[in-house]
């Protein structure tokens, strides 16, 4: 049912916890299947430098969490902004048809963490 990698970043994930001085932090859930994923990303010269993430959820959730910020690690905050769902499926080698939300969950918790920093910049100018 689910592939290596989504066992690999189940088993192991990556970049799990908060960072209680995030720049940005995005926080969604979906109340059909109870995950709920925050994403939290340190912010140095426009370039994501630390990604973290906190996940309740199903195995696929926190997988693609774990996946997500590892998509993200390292890239400018306007390259990590057009990570995609199904980038995040792609990167785990595909997800049960029934669990593609949860790539959506990752995706979109950390587009929330982007607009935040993005805000908060903002209110800095």
């Amino acid at each position: 049912m689910y592939t290596d990698k989504v066992m690999d970043h189940f088993s192991n994930p990556r970049n799990v916890g908060d960072i209680p001085d995030a720049d940005g932090e995005g926080t969604v859930g979906n109340p059909t299947c109870g995950d709920l994923m925050t994403i939290y990303i340190k912010v140095k010269d426009d370039v994501i430098e630390d990604i973290k993430f906190k996940t309740f959820g199903c195995g696929a959730a926190i997988a693609t969490s774990s996946m997500v910020t590892e998509l993200a690690m390292g890239k400018t905050v306007d390259e990590a902004l057009k990570i995609t769902r199904n980038d995040v499926a792609d990167a785990l080698e595909g997800l049960p048809p029934v669990k593609m939300h949860c790539s959506n969950l990752a995706a979109d918790a950390l587009q929330a963490a982007i607009e935040d920093y993005k805000k908060k910049q903002a209110e800095k100018e």
